[in-house]
Parts: structure tokens; C-alpha cells; sequence
């Protein structure tokens, strides 16, 4: 099902979504890294009956322009979704991330709550604190030793490939962070946008707090053999303080496949 292309303007930018569906309640879709609006159009066969979809491509992916020569901050993803549900003539909607999607579906959840029906997240980054994540965009000293390994990337790989023969690093991870960094354009892509995603780290104390004031039902999806973001930190963060149900499919980290639609609306 093809998705219709929109822009919306944003000070100096223009950002990218696609919309289907002729659903009264709006879903609003959050991409993962490297990816775009493109594979949500999977879920619009069976939430398109129930949903209004609409995908946004985020700064540094797709066909969005992001021209403000800054981060992206939790406030600009606020405004954002502002805008996009005054051109929907809606106050509510519900939310569905996936992946690094799933961080900043957690940053707009902590601005936003009152107006969220719903909360997806599939295998939702943001569920823990990643040290070496942490290292690179949040301490100068992280910034520049990556910034080194973009452009000279010998010793990195020496690491990682040393880990995995000492067995410190599983095979899957292995070959996660070996795709993930095996072109200079790869690299740059990653050096990128976690600079400037730095400042989309969400509160989960503060999360869960909300989530259970507004009765927000959430509902995780994780993939059996997903070595990135394991179902493990699923549990943790489910700890009955707020609605919330889990489910572990028999997939790996990617999840938005043709079935999901009717796995999620089995659920809602």
C-alpha cells in the first residue's frame, strides 16, 4: 500500500512523512536509524481500516531537510508533531517507534502524554542507558575519539574482531556493528545523527509516571533473536506501575514485517 508523500515547513526545514489510512484516530510512526517512512506502509492493509497513518522521516534520513546547523532537540519533535496534528484537525493520537524511533516516541511521551492514547514501541531504544552511547555524544573527549574511528577506522574493527575471537562480542552483534560501520558513508551517517540526537535521551522514571497518570496503554514488542535491543530490557522497564503488555515474536531486530499490523491490532 503506497503511503502519500507531504512536507511539513519547520523553521529553516522541511520535514518528510507519508500518510494512509482512512482511520478516525491518527498513529504517528517513528523510523529507525538508517531508515525511513517507507516500511510502515506494511502496516496500513490492517491499522488503515482503524488508523490514520502518518510516518515522518527524521532529520538525516529520507527526504527530510534539516537545515538548522543544531541538534535536533526534544522541543523541535514536540513542535513537529504540533504542527502535524493541527493540519490532521486532531488534539490526540497514538504513537508507535520503532528502534531509535522508540527513543524519541520515549523524549515525546514525556511532552506530550496527555494527548497520547497509545504507546507501540518495538524494540524501542531508550529503554536503557547505552554507556558507550553516552561516552560519544554526551562527553567531548567521546565526541572526538569517534570522530577519529569515522575516518580511521582500523583500530575499531582490531576490537571487534579480537572480542568476537575472545568471545566478549556474540556473532550477531558482531555483524550488527560490523555492518554498521563497514563505509566511510556508514560511519558518517552514525557520527551524524547521534550528534544530533545527543539531546534525545528520555526520562523513563518520569515516563512511567505519566504513562500511569494518563492510563496510556503501552504495548512492547521485541524480537526473540534481536541481540541489539534484547526483551530483556522490556521486562524491566514493565514493572506494573503503569498499563502496559509484551510480546516477544519469533523475529530478530527487524520487526516491521507484513504480519505485524495484525499482531498490533489483536493487542489494541
Amino acid at each position: 500500500c503506497a503511503m502519500q508523500s507531504f512536507y511539513l515547513p519547520y523553521e529553516n526545514s522541511r520535514i518528510h512523512g507519508a500518510i494512509a489510512g482512512k482511520g478516525k484516530d491518527l498513529l504517528i510512526c517513528l523510523h529507525g536509524f538508517g531508515e525511513s517512512t517507507l516500511p510502515f506502509s506494511r502496516l496500513v492493509p490492517t491499522l488503515g481500516e482503524i488508523f490514520t497513518i502518518v510516518a515522518l522521516d527524521l532529520p538525516l534520513h529520507g527526504k527530510t531537510q534539516w537545515q538548522e546547523n543544531r541538534p535536533f532537540e526534544k522541543e523541535d519533535l514536540r513542535a513537529i508533531i504540533s504542527l502535524l496534528l493541527q493540519a490532521q484537525k486532531k488534539s490526540g493520537f497514538s504513537l508507535l517507534g520503532y528502534s531509535m524511533g522508540g527513543r524519541l516516541a520515549l523524549c515525546l511521551t514525556e511532552m506530550m502524554a496527555p494527548q497520547i492514547r497509545e504507546l507501540i514501541l518495538l524494540a524501542a531504544d531508550g529503554l536503557r542507558d547505552n554507556p558507550w552511547h553516552h561516552f560519544v555524544t554526551q562527553t567531548r573527549i567521546g565526541h572526538r575519539l569517534f570522530k577519529h574511528i569515522t575516518y580511521h577506522p582500523g583500530f575499531y574493527f582490531w576490537l571487534l574482531n579480537t572480542g568476537n575471537k575472545l568471545k566478549l562480542i556474540n556473532n550477531s552483534l558482531h555483524r550488527f556493528a560490523n555492518n554498521s560501520m563497514n563505509t566511510l558513508q556508514k560511519r558518517e551517517l552514525v557520527l551524524n545523527v547521534w550528534t544530533i540526537m545527543a539531546h534525545m535521551m528520555p526520562d523513563r522514571k518520569r515516563i512511567k509516571q505519566l504513562l500511569a497518570q494518563y492510563h496510556i496503554h503501552t504495548l512492547l514488542i521485541f524480537g526473540k533473536y534481536d541481540r541489539v535491543i534484547p526483551s530483556s530490557l522490556g521486562i524491566r522497564f514493565m514493572d506494573g506501575s503503569f498499563p502496559c503488555e509484551m510480546m516477544v515474536l519469533d523475529k530478530g531486530h527487524q520487526l516491521l514485517t507484513e504480519d505485524l499490523g495484525e499482531i498490533i491490532l489483536d493487542k489494541i
